[in-house]
């Protein structure tokens, strides 16, 4: 016999994954709440309880998303490179393969920024969400020896977010290449000027 907590939980895991595979491929506010409860298979009011409100649902969609793709690109970093510099600049390889799996829409994060206002918990979510991206570059840097490291991560971030960008927009997978020999050009500068 299952336990409230059980059946908590479970309504709780098939919500948020039916967030998943609907708010991504459709967007956070133009998949009603009626699709994800249907494709969940629970109550409205399973839905309430469990989140309290649609939008700390599309937190908790985005955190989830935001959580798993950390820990896919920290593993990937580490696992494929054995050096400082292939690690930072293997960021973009692992950008490279995410582009053309079947069902890239782009950065969940920008999508679901696109379509709320400002203020709220997408934009919590996503600052949470950049503000990781960036930390983890510094650490990157820092273990690469650049002088400046928060420098040199501000430009890769941005590099990482525009090629991600442009990957969903301009359909143009190759962006993470184009990006990658951009921050390899960086890397060189800013180790070049503690020469």
């Amino acid at each position: 016999m299952s336990t409230p907590t059980t059946e908590r939980q479970s309504a709780r895991e098939r919500l948020l994954t039916a967030a998943n595979e609907l708010f991504y491929a459709g967007g956070v506010h133009t998949v009603g709440i009626d699709k994800v409860i249907e494709r969940a298979g629970v109550a409205k009011a399973t839905l309430y309880s469990v989140f309290g409100s649609k939008d700390e649902l599309i937190r908790a969609y985005l955190n989830r998303r935001g959580e798993a793709w950390h820990e896919h690109l920290t593993g990937e970093v580490e696992r494929r490179y054995l050096d400082p510099r292939g690690r930072l600049l293997g960021v973009f390889d692992v950008l490279a393969d995410w582009y053309v799996t079947p069902g890239f829409h782009g950065c969940s994060f920008v999508n679901a920024s696109a379509e709320s206002p400002p203020g709220g918990p997408v934009q919590e979510a996503t600052d949470e969400a950049r503000a990781w991206v960036l930390d983890f570059f510094i650490g990157l840097c820092a273990d690469a020896g650049v002088p400046d490291p928060r420098r040199l991560a501000q430009q890769l971030a941005l590099l990482y977010h525009g090629a991600t960008l442009s990957a969903r927009m301009d359909r143009d997978p190759g962006a993470a290449l184009v990006a990658r020999a951009a921050a390899e050009t960086l890397l060189d500068a800013a180790l070049a000027d503690e020469a």
